[in-house]
């Protein structure tokens, strides 16, 4: 494609005298493989007919070596058929490093120590180290962040529970305590004592509390080693809570203004709502801890040159006003930062609430849908259970609510992962048999695709060209997700992948067939794409399943 772009840019450049960068859309393939509407955004630069201007851009781009036709269509709109070498030069095509040099933070998952890891929290990974991948396939580093509560009033009530109730885990301390505090008068006067003991890092609790925090952390890495999750650095709201204190009262009168003895930020001068950043009491808020986070990791990540977070959609009006905030305080650090959000996960039990007991832990999901796997197909796959847990999440556009259902992320009949895993294997399956048939007649000993297999057909057939135009799409698509940081791109595209080569392979032989050659090209490239795709999803594809 950017042969293609360079084309119209030099011909635009030969005719008109323009600097231009063309855009180029995929259109139904009836139409053909581009098109482009550079004549109608010239026709506005020049006042011209676009019509005219298409004709002539047309009649230069049909040059090319690489295009076999190009015709003006509707108002000026060129649509661009390539020669058939051209499409299958460009299934091997690789994404642009736009991003090589570039050192980018995301911050995503974030569950707090002394509760359980929610599903909200596995979503949130799940698309988290999807977006590090494909921010990676453009060349960038990436480095992967979270950031953790350890201090508040969840934390008090986690430790009244470890007081209380010596038998049991964090979740369990964590509801105990909660609901202590709001029946239990007593209780709620201890569970306010511990808060403030926790933030003056009191002794007395010490013991307790890092008792509480290891455990939690150890649950958590469990649930990410076995997702394939890793992160770089882990922040703490106790390590940021002393500079974002700081950077509130230093900026009070200019940008925080005092408010019935708390100190707060009027967003209603950005047009967002007024929000508390340091208490009544003296303590910092959430949005005064994350203007402390972002000054962190400015300093220990310089050179970044974005930041992306990572949250569920309800803190999507709460991010608005702490970034306002950090605006007006350091500019260049709000700048390059980014809040993205993911919907709310509704399951049948309706809406999370950890302080009712009702929270769908992440561990329970995991085995949910292993449970559903084993009752499906009578056994157990873990590959394949934990691809569905992904894909189940990814397929979502970022920012939709979604309906979770185990029994359906496991289907072979759908979009889910499994089929798509399934998919991959299938091909795989054909192209060992070729390899082995090669091998029995002494021609590959050792069991791989005879080079012979690989060479360039001049032409393709209906079936065959569809199925290379949309396996060449592939590269096109990751640069666009990674550009609009939506993982859902890649599974769509998988998913109509899998379904052309569906339409291909119920019409057209492969092996022992006149044509053989030039399909097992097509499928080796569409089982690659599949692999390299369900990668960027952090999810496997084994050969065989």
């Amino acid at each position: 494609m950017q042969e293609l772009r360079r084309a119209i840019a030099a011909t635009v450049k030969e005719l008109y005298g323009l600097d231009y960068e063309p855009i180029l859309t995929r259109p139904t393939p009836e139409f053909g493989d581009y098109a482009t509407n550079a004549a109608m955004q010239l026709a506005n630069e020049f006042a011209t007919n676009p019509q005219v201007i298409a004709e002539e851009l047309a009649t230069k781009i049909a040059e090319s070596d690489d295009v076999k036709s190009a015709a003006v269509a509707g108002p000026g709109f060129i649509n661009i058929r390539l020669h058939d070498k051209a499409l299958l030069t460009l299934m091997d095509a690789r994404p642009q490093q736009t991003l090589k040099g570039q050192e980018i933070l995301v911050e995503f998952g974030d569950p707090n120590p002394f509760k359980e890891m929610h599903i909200g929290h596995l979503y949130s990974y799940i698309v988290g180290e999807s977006l590090c991948r494909l921010l990676e396939s453009q060349g960038a580093e990436v480095e992967r962040l979270s950031y953790h509560g350890d201090v508040g009033l969840h934390v008090a009530k986690a430790l009244w529970g470890m007081r209380h109730n010596k038998a049991g885990d964090i979740g369990s301390y964590y509801q105990a305590g909660a609901k202590a505090y709001e029946e239990d008068v007593d209780a709620k006067s201890e569970i306010e004592v511990l808060n403030d003991q926790i933030y003056q890092k009191d002794d007395s609790i010490k013991t307790l509390y890092e008792k509480g925090k290891t455990e939690s952390f150890e649950e958590f890495d469990k649930i990410l080693k076995l997702l394939g999750i890793h992160t770089d650095k882990r922040y703490l709201e106790s390590d940021s809570a002393e500079a974002g204190q700081a950077m509130v009262e230093a900026n009070i009168g200019k940008v925080f203004e005092k408010s019935d003895g708390a100190i707060v930020y009027k967003g209603e001068q950005d047009g967002l709502h007024t929000r508390v950043f340091i208490t009544s009491k003296g303590l910092p808020t959430y949005e005064a801890k994350d203007l402390g986070l972002a000054e962190l990791k400015d300093k220990d990540y310089p050179k970044a040159s974005r930041s992306i977070i990572i949250t569920a959609n309800e803190q999507a009006e709460y991010f608005k006003v702490m970034l306002a905030a950090l605006a007006k305080i350091k500019p260049e650090i709000a700048g390059k930062t980014t809040h993205l959000y993911h919907g709310f996960v509704n399951l049948s039990t309706g809406k999370m609430s950890s302080r009712r007991g009702e929270v769908f832990s992440a561990q329970k999901l995991i085995d949910d849908v292993a449970a559903a796997f084993t009752q499906a197909f009578t056994g157990e796959n873990q590959a394949i259970e934990l691809g569905a847990i992904k894909y189940g999440f990814l397929k979502h556009r970022l920012g939709q609510d979604i309906i979770y259902n185990p029994a359906e992320t496991v289907s072979l009949d759908g979009d889910s992962g499994p089929y798509l895993q399934y998919a991959q294997a299938r091909a795989r399956s054909i192209l060992s048999r070729a390899a082995l048939r090669h091998s029995s007649e002494g021609r590959n000993p050792k069991n791989k695709m005879d080079p012979d297999l690989r060479r360039d057909d001049k032409s393709l057939e209906d079936g065959e060209r569809d199925l290379a135009r949309k396996i060449g799409e592939f590269a096109e698509l990751i640069e666009l997700a990674a550009s609009e940081l939506l993982p859902s791109h890649i599974c769509t595209y998988l998913y109509e992948l899998s379904q052309e080569f569906n339409r291909f392979y119920e019409k057209n032989r492969v092996l022992d067939n006149p044509r053989q050659t030039i399909r097992l090209r097509l499928v080796e490239a569409y089982a690659n794409n599949l692999k390299n795709g369900l990668e960027l999803l952090n999810i496997e594809a084994p050969d065989k399943v």
